[in-house]
């Protein structure tokens, strides 16, 4: 079979694709990444977690770089939400062991990220094609054996011992793997756009994200820059008339529709700057595939899974689901797990992590317990299409949406935000909640790990992680 050859290619160079391609070529591995665009190229998902920032940033090597950007400091979440009819605060101050500014992230403009990540890869050995569009995957015995793909001399074939298909949501290639599971509960859609500056929220939560919930939907309103302000709308299904038609009139609509944002950006023009001069609408469904790997193929990011957005978990997803497939891919290369076990590893933690925050958007929008809104009747957990239920439950590690244990996080969850109100600077009663606890667990190693070095110990079931992060290793 004519064509290069390589140990791993990895297809889409974002976070995802980044990640995966460098942890792999730290370990001397040969790789080449094909991404379709030329960079910077524009993309959504500004909100960032610090397990990001001060865990995989710090794995990769450009935490330095990152902080040096200048992007705007994120130290939590402002949201009105809930029957709290005043907004409240969610901080990332989970641990005395992780101070400031390790408990903070940033609000970035994705295309000088992304690029950062990606100018990374090439820095530490990835060999990166921009311009190449994969169009199929290889095949042969049952085994992906590598990609066929079109750039600017025409047609080209290359193989690999791994396929990594981190291209997003409009993958063309994640169906080798079968198909995608849409979640009943969260079939939204998002229009937004941008302003050239708005208001902020008093210091020290300046940099934060707010979120605001109203009939429709909710809202997001990111300050990127003093000059540079992202603002989106995510409506249910029953909403999306509004949308259909004409999407800048219906985003502005749905703006002045909400007080708490409009009165940020009373007077305030719409961003004129290429790429932040547009409208965009995307369909906000979640979805997860029924398997994220097969023989000689491994899928991160968006190509594999994706959940609502109102927790800015986007990037911590891709990028923690492109370092578990890098662990694996590394073990099973370096001969220490074999791969059938290695990847049934990556497997059960990457679901894991997004089950954990599955559960945990069900019960932050079970307890917005306003009769008119949409978060309340769009879809009751308890009215759950029965086969969603066995999907999940199956899929997902068994987070059936008539789990009562869901429906008591709910509970759990708002209790916690009405103790916000009484709360001193030096306790945020949020963590208290087990949901919380649980969803950002594992984000808090990761910080732990890239700071510190020390690798948590495996858990009953797991394989241990090795001592430079970067694979599996027997026990």
């Amino acid at each position: 079979m004519a064509g290069d050859s390589y140990d791993v290619v990895v297809v889409g160079g974002g976070p995802a694709g980044s990640t995966v391609a460098t942890l792999v070529a730290m370990r001397g591995h040969r790789v080449l990444l094909l991404e379709q665009s030329a960079f910077p190229r524009y993309q959504i998902g500004e909100s960032l977690l610090p397990s990001t920032i001060h865990g995989i940033c710090r794995l990769l090597g450009v935490a330095d770089e990152v902080e040096a950007a200048g992007f705007t400091l994120k130290r939590g979440g402002t949201f009105r939400w809930g029957r709290n009819p005043a907004p409240w605060q969610f901080s990332f101050a989970m641990s005395p062991r992780l101070p400031e500014p390790m408990s903070t992230a940033f609000q970035v403009e994705r295309q000088r990220f992304d690029e950062i990540l990606l100018r990374n890869a090439t820095r530490n050995g990835v060999e990166v094609r921009e311009g190449c569009q994969v169009r199929e995957v290889v095949e042969s015995g049952g085994r992906v054996r590598g990609v066929r793909y079109r750039d600017g001399a025409g047609d080209q074939t290359v193989f690999a011992e791994y396929v990594v298909d981190a291209s997003g949501n409009t993958s063309r290639i994640h169906r080798s793997t079968g198909e995608r599971v849409h979640s009943d509960f969260f079939r939204n859609l998002a229009v937004f756009g941008y302003f050239a500056g708005g208001a902020r929220l008093p210091e020290p939560n300046a940099g934060n994200i707010f979120c605001a919930a109203f009939d429709a939907g909710w809202l997001w309103y990111i300050p990127l820059r003093d000059d540079l302000t992202s603002v989106g709308a995510v409506v249910s299904p029953e909403h999306k008339a509004l949308i259909q038609g004409d999407p800048k009139t219906a985003w502005l609509d749905l703006v002045a529709a909400c007080p708490e944002v409009a009165e940020k950006l009373d007077g305030v023009p719409l961003a004129t700057e290429p790429p932040y001069d547009q409208v965009r609408v995307r369909k906000d469904y979640s979805y997860w595939k029924k398997a994220f790997h097969r023989p000689g193929m491994v899928l991160v990011g968006d190509a594999a899974c994706f959940v609502d957005p109102v927790l800015s978990s986007g990037v911590h997803l891709a990028t923690y689901g492109a370092l578990l497939a890098a662990r694996s891919i590394n073990a099973c290369l370096g001969g220490e797990v074999d791969e059938q076990r290695s990847f049934r590893e990556f497997e059960n933690r990457y679901r894991s992590e997004y089950a954990l925050f599955y559960r945990f958007l069900i019960s932050f929008y079970e307890m917005h317990s306003d009769e008119s809104s949409y978060f309340w009747t769009a879809k009751k957990l308890t009215n759950v299409d029965e086969s969603e239920t066995a999907a999940f439950a199956e899929l997902v590690g068994g987070l059936a949406s008539r789990d009562y244990g869901v429906v008591s996080a709910a509970v759990d969850l708002d209790r916690a935000v009405g103790a916000l109100a009484t709360a001193d600077d030096r306790h945020n009663p949020l963590f208290d909640a087990q949901v919380v606890g649980d969803t950002f667990r594992e984000g808090k190693n990761l910080q732990e790990e890239a700071l510190f070095g020390n690798v948590r110990d495996a858990g009953e079931g797991e394989l241990p992680v090795a001592k430079d992060g970067l694979g599996w290793t027997a026990g």
